[in-house]
């Protein structure tokens, strides 16, 4: 059997490659992946559709795993990703606008009997969003506006949580 550093390794490889089935191969089925503050996918049911339509989104989606940590059947992976958001669909409820991505994150991966049973996968999904053009960027003049006016709205919250006592 493939050590679990064989696995992942194969896994990110055929993500890099957007190998959707080669993907699927490695989930044990009725399986799920987290993605942190963005999807819950089963697999293999809701791969296929997600990849699919990630790698539609950015059809010059790179991938590549810059550090794999195995223990007993875990792994860490930290990967890094860039693209172009310049395909068809949407993503996260954006259509693509032409912007570039370069994100980093970590996969958290459990397996059993030389599939995986869960992924969590973790990043940064405010840099992400203001590589979009989702949010402004840090440290902009609309960035401090909308910063002033959550600020204003957590300073009335309280005045009223103050006056209601």
């Amino acid at each position: 059997m493939a050590s679990t550093t064989e696995i992942a390794t194969h896994y990110f490889d055929c993500v890099a490659r957007q190998d959707i089935d080669g993907m699927i191969d490695c989930w044990r089925p009725g399986s799920r992946a987290d993605f942190v503050g963005m999807e819950e996918l089963r697999a293999p049911e809701d791969y296929r559709d997600w990849f699919g339509n990630l790698f539609s989104c950015f059809p010059d989606f790179r991938l590549e795993a810059q550090q794999i940590v195995a223990e007993g059947d875990r792994a860490s992976v930290h990967w890094r990703a860039t693209g172009t958001f310049d395909g068809t669909g949407t993503f996260e409820g954006f259509k693509p606008n032409g912007a570039s991505v370069d994100i980093e994150g970590v996969d958290l991966l459990t397996l059993e009997e030389g599939k995986i049973v869960h992924i969590t996968a973790i990043l940064n999904g405010l840099d992400m969003a203001r590589q979009l053009g989702a949010v402004p960027p840090k440290g902009s003049l609309a960035d401090r506006v909308l910063a002033g006016a959550f600020n204003s709205k957590t300073a009335l919250a309280a005045r009223l949580r103050t006056l209601r006592s």
